[in-house]
């Protein structure tokens, strides 16, 4: 068994915001014979998707997420920071499972000077 990670924010009983690292557990298989086995986690449950991009200057500012969603990163890096004041970058192939839906929220800006493009997946409430 193999063991893959994303980072997950979210909101305590206070209010505050913090980032966690989460292990996902995953198992050999035969996904897509005959192609060799790949590593894949359980199944979870999505709603549905969006590209989302972020102009190059775009600065959100304090808000909580609007829903639970994986935000998979494709091109470019987001900045951003807990009410806890912890701080971290998240470039190509970072996925983060955002669930700060209530509290503080969090502080996202675009590092850099290109867009960001990412991909929003909806979880259920």
């Amino acid at each position: 068994m193999a063991t893959m990670q994303y980072v997950r924010i979210h909101a305590d009983s206070s209010g505050e915001t913090h980032f966690e690292d989460v292990d996902v557990a995953s198992t050999l298989l035969d996904y897509a014979p005959p192609a060799p086995p790949l590593h894949l986690s359980a199944v979870m449950p999505a709603t549905g998707w969006a590209l989302i991009t972020f102009p190059a200057d775009w600065d959100g500012d304090w808000h909580p997420a609007p829903r639970r969603h994986f935000s998979l990163s494709l091109v470019g890096e987001l900045a951003v920071e807990t009410s806890d004041g912890e701080q971290r970058r998240f470039g190509p192939g970072s996925v983060v499972l955002v669930e700060d839906v209530s509290g503080k929220g969090h502080h996202t800006c675009v590092v850099g000077d290109g867009e960001v493009v990412t991909a929003a997946v909806y979880l259920p409430d």
